[in-house]
């Protein structure tokens, strides 16, 4: 029982605060919703966005390794020289 009392312990004045704000919100958040609930959705509408956004970025990505791990299993396949790395050339970013 002590590792419960120990875990527990310290928790009072979070507890109290944290009943506190339930018992306030019902008289609090009708003011501030009107003011908060516009912040809210765009951010909401923000992260959804880049959300979409790295996931258009994230399968571009992918799909370019695709193309380029068949391109060198091709490549492989047919003996060519670049799989086997005997020409090189210079990469440039």
């Amino acid at each position: 029982m002590a590792l419960v009392g120990d875990a527990l312990k310290g928790w009072g004045p979070g507890v109290l605060i944290g009943v506190g704000a339930a018992l306030a919100a019902p008289a609090v958040l009708p003011a501030a919703g009107a003011v908060v609930r516009p912040l809210a959705k765009g951010l909401i509408v923000g992260c959804m966005a880049a959300a979409n956004a790295l996931t258009e970025v994230v399968a571009e990505a992918r799909e370019q390794i695709a193309d380029l791990v068949a391109e060198v299993k091709a490549e492989q396949a047919g003996g060519s020289d670049h799989a086997t790395g005997s020409k090189t050339r210079a990469l440039h970013a």
